[in-house]
């Protein structure tokens, strides 16, 4: 008993841990309402329009990801490291070059999203007449014009809080436009131009903010900044790269489920994964919440070579990752079915959640919980591998669990039920987290055990 008060009093004097979990709590908050918002949704439009609003927002997203580079990484990376070193002009040369990279590859990805939309309306939605309204929606490309630039320069600056209140302000703009528009019927495209409105807020939200906070970070003339003082470009660049092709990566293997079913089994079992994938949000928010005030600060241990923190960094975020994790599957397991797709009675009256034409997505729920469980349990692993500069790897890695993804759905899809592609998917988790994991936790022991130069 002494030793488990002693440990606790441990965890709470843990400035780095508190600092972690206070800002992940933050963006928390702000993401509970988008969860409750998604039932409401699906409430509203029914399985095949809800899989259909899936999957227009999804193509769009995913466009945008294929073609952007993660810019947030790269800033948190290279600019992190300069204001470590007190090298201003570096740092604020990193973020022009960044958000110029930025907004030519933005523009880029809205040209391909207008040439793409007859495709993803044909052969995903089955209704070509949808086209127009996947590009309205990718007008949401160009208001995160830099939005990835800008949302790394406020995790730098720790401004997590403005993050969350900008996630909050646009979730709230969200619900009273769906309510609105519920109250109106329901049509579908009033609650995509309700979802429209929202991602732009998102997007041009963090830009307005991040303006205001460079010059207190890099110093009144930013601006000014000369290119010359970037970090050696062939190695900023090949990150840049490196982990813009590890997105495009996740694009097809992990962030394109709703799109693969559709192609597949067409938008009624798209919504059934929508709605899957949503309630596994229950799991991953707070942990999600977790990974952007967890990577700066794995960043400044690492390049500070201070293991033991780094270690017990590392050590507590799984705990607290895993408690979480184990509660929510706790109760879906048990409960899951009968809260969520059965009608039950309280002080007389009856209610649920989802519509009974929902339960197909249970199923896919039970699939899922295990891989994005055991995703919860080492989030912190690209982070790591990124703090290394090991963005190589992580490509490497990802790739080759990519193509072996995308043959089994080749494979087995056309010939399977429609759980299989959650069945394809947690194989794809677990195997390219456990490697990475292992790959970063490596390098730690190995660096650790070098002796100290003064």
């Amino acid at each position: 008993m002494i030793r488990l008060r002693k440990r606790i009093a441990a965890w709470m004097q843990d400035k780095l841990l508190g600092r972690v979990v206070s800002n992940s709590f933050y963006l928390f908050a702000s993401n509970a309402i988008g969860a409750v918002l998604s039932i409401v949704t699906a409430g509203l439009l029914g399985v095949r329009d809800f899989g259909v609003l899936g999957i227009i927002t999804n193509f769009v997203a995913n466009i945008n990801r294929l073609l952007s580079f993660r810019m947030s990484d790269v800033v948190v990376k290279y600019m992190g490291e300069a204001l470590e070193r007190g090298q201003n002009e570096r740092a604020a040369a990193v973020v022009k070059a960044a958000g110029l990279l930025e907004a030519l590859t933005s523009l880029t990805a809205f040209g391909v999203l207008v040439l793409l939309a007859p495709l993803g309306a044909r052969y995903n939605a089955r209704d070509l007449t949808l086209s127009p309204l996947f590009v309205l929606f990718g007008l949401t490309i160009l208001a995160n014009l830099v939005t990835e630039t800008a949302t790394g320069v406020l995790r730098l600056a720790g401004r997590f809080r403005d993050l969350a209140l900008i996630n909050l302000i646009q979730s709230i703009a969200v619900a009273v436009l769906v309510f609105v528009a519920a109250l109106r019927g329901g049509r579908f495209i009033e609650i995509l131009w309700a979802y429209l409105i929202g991602k732009m807020i998102l997007g041009l939200g963090p830009m307005a903010v991040a303006w205001r906070w460079m010059p207190r970070l890099a110093g009144a003339d930013w601006l000014r900044a000369p290119f010359s003082a970037l970090p050696p470009w062939k190695e900023a660049l090949g990150f840049a790269v490196s982990t813009n092709i590890s997105g495009t990566i996740n694009v097809l293997a992990r962030d394109s489920e709703v799109q693969w079913v559709g192609f597949f089994f067409g938008p009624v079992v798209s919504g059934y994964y929508k709605v899957a994938l949503a309630l596994i949000g229950l799991i991953t928010m707070p942990v999600d919440a977790l990974i952007g005030p967890t990577y700066p600060e794995i960043t400044r241990a690492f390049a500070a070579r201070q293991w033991a923190r780094l270690k017990s960094l590392l050590k507590r975020v799984t705990v607290l990752a895993g408690a979480w994790t184990g509660f929510v599957a706790f109760v879906l397991l048990l409960f899951g079915r009968a809260i969520l797709f059965e009608p039950w009675t309280f002080f007389g009256r009856t209610f649920s959640i989802y519509k009974p034409e929902y339960l197909p997505a249970y199923p896919v729920l039970l699939i899922l919980l295990i891989g994005y469980g055991f995703g919860n349990l080492f989030y912190w692993n690209r982070s790591l591998l990124l703090a290394q500069g090991r963005a190589g790897y992580i490509l490497r890695v990802t790739f080759v669990c990519m193509l072996a993804k995308i043959l089994l759905a080749v494979i087995l899809l056309p010939r399977s039920p429609y759980w299989m592609e959650a069945v394809i998917l947690i194989a794809y988790f677990i195997v390219s987290i456990s490697i990475m994991t292992w790959r970063g936790l490596r390098e730690i022991r190995l660096q650790s055990a070098l002796p100290v130069t003064p």
